[in-house]
């Protein structure tokens, strides 16, 4: 009997302790922050500044979802550079970033929810080229454009080459199509979807390297309750054809 009581006393604390751990303060807000980077999240004006509705992509409209889900309330801004971002993500509390490359080299770093997305990354030339390689060994040999603080670019970094990175992958387009660099490391189908808005066409995938997913990247001080709160919500949507829907409605 008193085994019995005790065990009891034991199954209680455990649930009080686990709705405390659930209990996140009345005014909880994670401020969420994103870039251009379609079709997977980008200002519907186009523009480098947008808040909440002005944003769309498919990202986006999962993040939205997910958080409304998990009973969870934010701010969603889109600004630019993504360095920056990506810095601020890094020290502030509650701050989240999409839509964040996972790589083993981030993973410390945050904390993550996904995957939102996946994608792959291609070195592009431009229309007319001639340039075949076969592997990033190959590549070195030739100008490679990229954007600054990228996961493509931070790849590149770490194989010991040395990228010219842009503040705007959209600026690799136009030096691409110059001659300024002989190919662009960017990621599929960001890249294309880039350069058709930029009026560029018939850029050609050299080499594909990487196959990678987006996350959602959390500041390390969130609460382990926010991140099994979205990281639920997502899988349900995932198996109910949710983020299957946003992929389409975008590709």
């Amino acid at each position: 009997m008193l085994k019995s009581l005790q065990r009891t006393l034991t199954l209680s604390l455990l649930l009080v302790a686990s709705a405390v751990r659930a209990e996140l303060p009345a005014d909880y807000k994670v401020v969420l922050l994103t870039e251009n980077f379609p079709p997977f999240n980008m200002a519907i004006d186009d523009k480098n500044f947008a808040r909440d509705d002005g944003i769309d992509g498919i990202s986006a409209d999962i993040v939205r979802e997910m958080f409304k889900r998990a009973g969870i309330a934010y701010t969603l801004t889109l600004r630019f550079p993504w360095d920056r971002l990506y810095n601020l993500t890094l020290d502030k509390p509650n701050y989240g970033l999409f839509s964040t490359t996972y790589t083993p080299e981030r993973k410390p770093l945050f904390k993550w929810v996904g995957p939102l997305a996946k994608t792959g990354w291609v070195l592009l030339s431009a229309p007319g080229s001639t340039i075949k390689v076969a592997s990033l060994k190959e590549a070195e040999k030739y100008k490679l454009g990229a954007y600054k603080n990228d996961a493509v670019s931070q790849h590149l970094e770490s194989q010991g080459m040395k990228p010219i990175n842009a503040l705007r992958d959209q600026e690799n387009v136009g030096k691409l199509l110059k001659g300024q660099i002989d190919l662009w490391a960017t990621t599929d189908p960001v890249g294309r979807y880039i350069a058709k808005q930029e009026g560029a066409t018939g850029l050609q995938t050299v080499l594909r390297f990487n196959d990678a997913e987006l996350y959602l990247a959390l500041n390390k001080d969130t609460p382990d309750e926010v991140v099994e709160r979205l990281q639920k919500a997502l899988d349900a949507m995932r198996a109910e054809g949710f983020v299957e829907d946003a992929t389409n409605n975008y590709l």
